[in-house]
């Protein structure tokens, strides 16, 4: 493994909430692969559209300004996303950086 002792040091807390929602994200895909397969089987998906659904990545990003989020480098590539390429996120709030008012 890296050593990570030039990249930004994070609270212990907060590292197991973003392991703990990103292992979330995992068993909802999961699920969600699960549902797919059965209505595949019935009749309600073609397998081109489970294939492609089968490519899927995890990762965290910040929401820039209007709205924007940014796949990182190393998902485009294995995922081949190209500029202008159509995608599909879910997105699952992990932690919010804004004051209670």
């Amino acid at each position: 493994m890296a050593d990570d002792s030039d990249g930004p040091s994070w609270p212990p807390n907060m590292m197991k909430l973003f392991t703990e929602t990103g292992e979330q994200a995992v068993e909802k895909q999961q699920e969600l692969m699960k549902q797919m397969l059965g209505a595949g089987m019935s009749g309600g998906m073609d397998m081109n559209q489970l294939g492609a659904m089968s490519q899927t990545a995890t990762f965290k990003t910040r929401v820039q300004s209007g709205g924007r989020i940014s796949i990182p480098d190393a998902e485009r590539e294995t995922l081949d996303i190209e500029e202008g390429d159509i995608v599909q996120a879910v997105v699952v709030p992990v932690k919010r950086n804004r004051d209670d008012e």
